[in-house]
């Protein structure tokens, strides 16, 4: 089976794809249950309409993204909804421009957790508490139980795998 055919499975669909639009439909609702149910719906909609999708994986990609974006749109516009994010967020709906940087975002966030998960679980760990989720090296030392040299250490060590398992274009993308 070639590599093309074996991401157009499902069960590879959904595991390549599932957090980056759960990510990308966060951006626009705030709300992670809502963002895991848009995100399920497209796929589901992906499957429904298979036939219709040329057998590709950017056609896949792009009918995911489009079925995701559409959804959060029209969930913006339900007028309860719009009150609430406008309360919170203080913003206009996301323009195209924004939709773009969100879904490049996400697309880096996704390689990223790609090959995050290639690394020592010591490392994944400390490189997600400090980078991803910005905790500081002693707020990781005190939740994993460690010292902070041991999370020096583990964050120089995970940084220079990631350097090396990653595009340079993603590695200088992630840390802007």
């Amino acid at each position: 089976m070639s590599m093309q055919s074996d991401i157009l499975e499902p069960a590879s669909l959904f595991k390549a794809y599932y957090p980056r639009l759960c990510y990308f439909a966060f951006q626009f609702t705030g709300d992670k249950d809502q963002a895991r149910d848009i995100a399920q719906e497209a796929f589901v909609s992906y499957l429904g309409q298979r036939a219709q999708v040329a057998p590709h994986p950017v056609a896949v990609k792009n009918f995911l993204y489009t079925s995701v974006r559409n959804a959060c749109l029209n969930l913006l516009r339900h007028e309860k909804v719009v009150e609430k994010f406008a309360a919170s967020q203080a913003a206009p709906p996301p323009d195209d421009t924004t939709v773009i940087l969100t879904m490049i975002r996400s697309e880096v966030l996704g390689e990223i957790n790609r090959v995050l998960q290639t690394l020592p679980e010591a490392c994944q760990e400390v490189i997600r508490l400090g980078y991803i989720e910005g905790l500081k090296n002693q707020e990781i030392a005190h939740q994993l139980n460690i010292s902070v040299n041991t999370v020096k250490t583990q964050k120089k060590r995970g940084l220079h795998m990631l350097r090396q398992r990653l595009d340079p274009e993603m590695y200088t993308l992630f840390f802007l």
